[in-house]
């Protein structure tokens, strides 16, 4: 936090008086760009919003060992200031509802507000997990309809729809792979992990109990096709491969890589998450995966992030499909759905389940959204989501690859996301320069420093719903940035200037946290 005040704006001579501030002024408060104190320090001790009457009776016996020995030590605010208080802090956030959101790898996207309106119905949002099936046939129609077009949009032979995100989705595919070797009596310990798949992948493979084995990029971006051949062996379960990749990049040598894992006994696994570049256009069981999560709350609506929670489910192959997990969605003869158990998981093909990822069965919230989102957009709107996703980045792409080093710009066609880095800028000026100037400029920035590949990344996802003239008023901003960068403009070092904080410290701020407030200790005479 930069003096003179939190907010980093310093008043013009004359505005206040030479030495002179008002009051607001001097407490870092201009219009409504007003300086937010934390909770606690608005609070005043012996406030409560509400009329709270003495406690009643006896405590119950047994729990007096509960009782509390002081009170709580909450803020002591009245309902309006506490409304107040988080409203104006909402005012400080950037939103999806206020203009793109370029992160790379996340699909930040406009959610339809249908699907938020279908979502609340009245059956979907207020359905219990513990609710006899009996009263709850809707719901489970709605998971069994969107199971079935998981499976027909991705070619796979069957969907485990429990996994809450996708990187538990991950664990639901490693897991099924496991099961799978376990059942042929072999010892496989070892997954491969390209660098260019997603951070999370290694991560689930060692969670999983597997070792795990990075396998380089090519200079084209994508897996080095002769390196995981070479690593190929008796002691490999799988590949977990990012397609397209987190370089933006499609995976060409998709079929053959599966075709040599398979080949050397292994399983596929595809992390999903950037299925919105290939929906309607590509089916990964045509590739060969074996297994693959698909983030609903990012390839089919959704608010990404605050508006969670996740939810990942995993299309199978035919070859795994019998150890996925417990419950899902069956329809009998009768056309009525519903929820296969242990007690009926042999009649069902699945007795090989390696068991249950989640207490019940998946995020109605997601689901409802999702199949809202397929049944209005069609088949032919789930495929221009593709095409206008790789449209969007490619004209990103081409846009700013003059005046920004693009390392992959040469390698073919982008898919749903650009690829920048700092190689291109003056000395001094870094890939965090261009990320806090694009503060000043409106926008939230793009991934930085991701993925580790490319030195000084920047990674921007346009999504396939901003507009033209939404994507030129981004890289107008791009390209200002980086002109500044090469006239060595040293505002661009102290940027942002117009945000309610300056720039921080990164390395204090990630090792050195304050994450909790203390009451400053009592002045002493």
């Amino acid at each position: 936090m930069n003096a003179p005040n939190a907010s980093g704006w310093r008043p013009a001579m004359g505005e206040a008086g030479d030495h002179e501030l008002s009051l607001a002024t001097a407490s870092g408060d201009k219009g409504l760009a007003l300086e937010e104190k934390l909770i606690f320090e608005l609070g005043r001790p012996g406030t409560c919003g509400v009329d709270m009457d003495e406690p009643a009776g006896a405590v119950v016996p047994g729990l007096s060992r509960f009782l509390r020995k002081a009170a709580p030590a909450l803020p002591g605010l009245s309902e309006p200031e506490t409304v107040r208080h988080y409203t104006r802090l909402s005012r400080q956030n950037y939103a999806i509802d206020l203009g793109p959101f370029p992160l790379g790898s996340c699909t930040m996207k406009h959610n339809p507000r249908l699907n938020e309106k279908v979502a609340r119905f009245p059956g979907f949002a207020d359905v219990h997990p513990l609710a006899p099936q009996r009263t709850v046939r809707g719901a489970y129609e709605v998971i069994n309809e969107l199971a079935h077009w998981l499976i027909e949009l991705t070619g796979m032979h069957g969907v485990a729809m429990t996994p809450k995100a996708g990187a538990h989705g991950e664990l639901c595919g490693l897991l099924c792979i496991k099961a799978a070797i376990e059942a042929r009596g072999e010892d496989r310990k070892i997954i491969l992990v390209p660098e260019s798949a997603h951070g999370t992948n290694p991560a689930t493979a060692a969670f999983a109990g597997f070792g795990v084995e990075n396998i380089p990029a090519n200079a084209d971006g994508r897996v080095d096709l002769d390196a995981l051949l070479a690593r190929l062996g008796p002691d490999v379960a799988g590949v977990m491969i990012t397609n397209p990749n987190t370089c933006g990049l499609f995976e060409r040598d998709m079929k053959a890589i599966s075709d040599a894992v398979h080949a050397a006994g292994g399983y596929v696994y595809c992390d999903g998450a950037n299925f919105n570049a290939v929906v309607g256009k590509v089916r990964p069981g045509d590739l060969g995966i074996d297994a693959m999560h698909i983030n609903l709350h990012k390839t089919f609506s959704t608010p990404h992030g605050g508006g969670g929670p996740g939810s990942g489910p995993v299309v199978l192959s035919e070859a795994l499909s019998p150890f996925g997990p417990l419950p899902f969605t069956a329809k009998d003869k009768d056309g009525v759905v519903h929820l296969v158990e242990e007690e009926d998981a042999v009649a069902y093909g699945h007795s090989q389940s390696f068991g249950r990822m989640a207490a019940f069965h998946g995020q109605m919230g997601m689901f409802t959204r999702a199949l809202t989102y397929m049944l209005s957009h069609g088949a032919d709107g789930l495929r221009q989501v593709a095409e206008d996703a790789v449209l969007n980045a490619n004209y990103v792409l081409r846009s700013l690859e003059d005046v920004l080093s693009a390392p992959f710009a040469k390698a073919g066609p982008c898919m749903h996301e650009a690829m920048f880095s700092d190689d291109g800028l003056p000395d001094g000026f870094t890939t965090l320069d261009i990320a806090k100037g694009l503060i000043d400029e409106g926008f939230h920035p793009m991934t930085v420093y991701f993925p580790l590949v490319v030195h000084g990344a920047m990674l921007v996802e346009p999504t396939e719903t901003e507009s033209k003239d939404g994507l030129d008023r981004f890289i107008t901003s791009m390209r200002s940035l980086a002109a500044r960068a090469r006239n060595s403009d040293p505002s661009l070092k102290t940027a942002p200037h117009h945000a309610p904080r300056r720039r921080l410290d990164e390395t204090q701020a990630a090792r050195k946290p304050v994450l909790t407030w203390k009451e400053a200790a009592a002045e002493t005479a």
